[in-house]
């Protein structure tokens, strides 16, 4: 029987369990790969208190979209706040830039709104800002308030600074005629200026209406004057005068400005009345001093030219050694006092800008030149109150511009009331300078001599014989009278001369006519008849 031989193949067959192995280790890899590839970096963001914060269930939103979760929360090195570490998600990555902000949301209750009220369910999460840098960043800062507006909403956003604190606060609306057109973003207080900043959003296409003559003014609560029509009450919207708000427009008689850019700074008046009062944005200040009082000339007072107001005046300056120079005096007359006026090109019909601010400024430096000076003059008789002219007098002597302190000065002349004082003070000054003691004593010895000439016996009879003469000359008055036989001899006299003449003139007459009648007899005269006009 033949014996059978088994084959042994010499290749070599990999056994189908090593599939197993194999498949893991590229569906970790590939777990790894894409873990790498979609999870994002981690960040860190201090906040003040970890309220609200959890570890591992806080998450990062953004358009109520997850994008990441808090890992750990701890205290900072300085013991003052705490820092959250946040595992981002990898698509984050474009919004982690350095104006990004991040705030807790929470439910909250304030005067005008209610937000967060679905995280009394769901539990308190952290809200993303994206922002509009270009620089990217993993440490953060958070907020202590959300934003009242969202980084990315089309609008203007603006600054706007006052000298008090209003009623005015963040979350108030801004009007225009009535109607909401943005808010009031934040309210701080800066010690180094002495200001109060806002920052306030104006949603579009609103911020189109904001132009570089716009004034913004607060109207919260309730405005009540008097007059003489009665009481006037002014109002904004009920939310205004519950909460405060902004209002802004252009003053009437001020020419719309030009555009202007985000973050621009306004001033916030008290009231539409301030901004009257004070419509402009710019101007330049000049000094003006005059040597005599500047009694009844107040702060606000009106600086005009020829009739129309073009600033007003700010107040009287001071500057160390002023004091030692008043002492000294100048010429024995004493320091001039500085007035510090404010001159606004918006007042003269220009446009409320630094082009036409520039253009008042050589229009008084060449003015000062052809001679323009300032002048203070008395507005009412009754108050004594004063006012700043500026006007032309050519025949004032040649000046030019000055400084004092860091402002321009304006070269002054004495007119009007100060004129007419100074004229009345030389006048005084002139007589009491005169030698009125030695006048008087040489009135007193005329007088003298005159009393002794009335005390001498001649002199005492002039009265008698002044009488008798008198008497005298009532006589001849009286013998010329009508009646008198003088009178009548007189008229006598003269009636006989008439008739003499009137004899005179008829011969006279005779001989021009008949010259032969000195020698010959002349015939007499026949009377002509008269003669008949024919039919």
């Amino acid at each position: 029987m033949p014996t059978e031989h088994a084959k042994v193949s010499k290749s070599r067959k990999i056994s189908g369990i090593w599939f197993i192995p194999l498949l893991a280790l590229v569906l970790g890899a590939y777990m790894v790969l894409h873990n790498w590839m979609t999870q994002g970096p981690n960040i860190e963001i201090a906040f003040k208190t970890a309220d609200g914060l959890e570890e591992g269930k806080t998450k990062i939103k953004y358009r109520s979209v997850d994008m990441g979760l808090v890992n750990e929360v701890r205290l900072n090195d300085h013991l003052d706040g705490v820092i959250a570490k946040v595992k981002m998600n990898r698509q984050a990555v474009p919004l982690l830039i350095k104006d990004t902000g991040f705030w807790v949301v929470t439910a909250r209750v304030g005067l005008g709104n209610i937000t967060g009220l679905n995280t009394l369910l769901s539990g308190a999460y952290i809200e993303l800002a994206p922002g509009s840098s270009k620089t990217e960043e993993r440490k953060f800062v958070g907020l202590d308030q959300p934003p009242l507006t969202p980084a990315d909403a089309p609008g203007l956003r603006l600054k706007l600074t006052s000298n008090h604190a209003s009623s005015v606060t963040a979350g108030d609306t801004v009007l225009y005629k009535g109607y909401k057109v943005g808010r009031v973003e934040t309210m701080t207080f800066n010690p180094d200026d002495k200001l109060v900043h806002y920052q306030i959003f104006i949603d579009a296409p609103y911020h189109e209406l904001v132009n570089s003559s716009v004034r913004f003014w607060d109207v919260s609560g309730i405005s009540v004057s008097t007059g003489a029509t009665g009481f006037k009450v002014q109002t904004g919207s009920i939310d205004t005068i519950l909460f405060g708000g902004v209002t802004f427009g252009v003053p009437t008689g001020i020419k719309d400005g030009s555009k202007v850019t985000k973050n621009s700074t306004f001033e916030l008046y008290k009231s539409y009345k301030d901004i009257l009062e004070n419509p402009f944005r710019y101007g330049a200040y000049y000094v003006v001093s005059f040597t005599h009082s500047v009694k009844g000339l107040s702060p606000g007072a009106p600086v005009e030219y020829r009739g129309i107001r073009v600033g007003n005046v700010v107040r009287v300056l001071f500057k160390e050694g002023q004091l030692e120079q008043i002492e000294a005096g100048q010429e024995g007359e004493g320091a001039p006092i500085p007035v510090l006026v404010y001159v606004e090109p918006g007042r003269m019909e220009l446009s409320d800008t630094e082009a036409s601010l520039v253009v008042v400024e050589e229009t008084i430096r060449l003015g000062v030149g052809n001679g323009l000076r300032g002048s203070m003059e008395r507005g009412n008789l009754l108050t004594g109150a004063q006012y700043i002219n500026l006007d032309y007098y050519p025949t004032a002597e040649k000046a030019t511009l000055g400084t004092f302190m860091q402002y321009t000065t304006i070269p002054t002349i004495e007119t009007g009331l100060a004129q007419i004082e100074e004229k009345v003070t030389s006048i005084l000054n002139t007589i009491d300078a005169l030698p009125l003691a030695d006048t008087v004593a040489s009135l007193n010895q005329n007088l003298e001599s005159l009393e002794s000439i009335l005390d001498n016996q001649s002199t005492q009879q002039l009265p008698t014989h002044l009488d008798q003469t008198v008497q005298e000359l009532r006589d001849l008055i009286n013998s010329l009278s009508p009646n008198s036989d003088a009178s009548q001899t007189l008229n006598s006299s003269l009636l006989s001369l008439s008739r003499t003449l009137a004899n005179l003139e008829s011969l006279t007459g005779k001989l021009s006519r008949q010259p032969s009648a000195v020698i010959f007899p002349s015939s007499p005269e026949v009377d002509p008849i008269p003669e008949v006009s024919e039919q």
